[in-house]
């Protein structure tokens, strides 16, 4: 079985199977088994859910690191979302990373959906000229 090492500040935040974890110091963990996390960059606090591809990132964030109902209901929103999305886009970058999102999302692969969905973000902040979010550190965000 391999391992995952992470090296966190002081002050990170990370989510792991849905629990928030803040870290009171510098700190070096070794992730021994499967488990699906976030820290971060990559975790969204819901005020930060303010655009579409947001709204999609936030979702997709709620159907990987969220209790089982929260998971559904996460998968259900983002498949509503994207649908709105793929109907309002005329973009086939973003068209591909959509339908790639839910693809791997629908797969079980909630890291690789969030992935695909941060691509679609960037595209966003691009075309609206919205600023880069801020990554979650200081209030404990829910995944809810």
């Amino acid at each position: 079985m391999s391992t995952l090492v992470l090296e966190l500040r002081q002050g990170d935040l990370m989510i792991v199977n849905g629990a928030p974890i803040r870290f009171r110091n510098r700190t070096r963990i070794e992730l021994a088994s499967k488990a699906r996390f976030l820290f971060g960059k990559q975790i969204m606090a819901p005020d930060g859910a303010n655009s579409p591809a947001r709204r999609i990132y936030f979702a997709l964030q709620t159907a990987y690191i969220g209790t089982d109902e929260e998971r559904a209901r996460g998968l259900d929103a983002a498949r509503h979302l994207v649908a709105e999305f793929l109907d309002a886009t005329t973009s086939p970058v973003m068209r591909l990373a959509l339908e790639e999102a839910m693809h791997l999302a629908d797969a079980g692969d909630g890291y690789g959906a969030l992935k695909a969905a941060r691509r679609v973000m960037r595209h966003e902040e691009e075309v609206l000229g919205l600023p880069p979010l801020e990554p979650a550190r200081a209030a404990a965000p829910s995944p809810r």
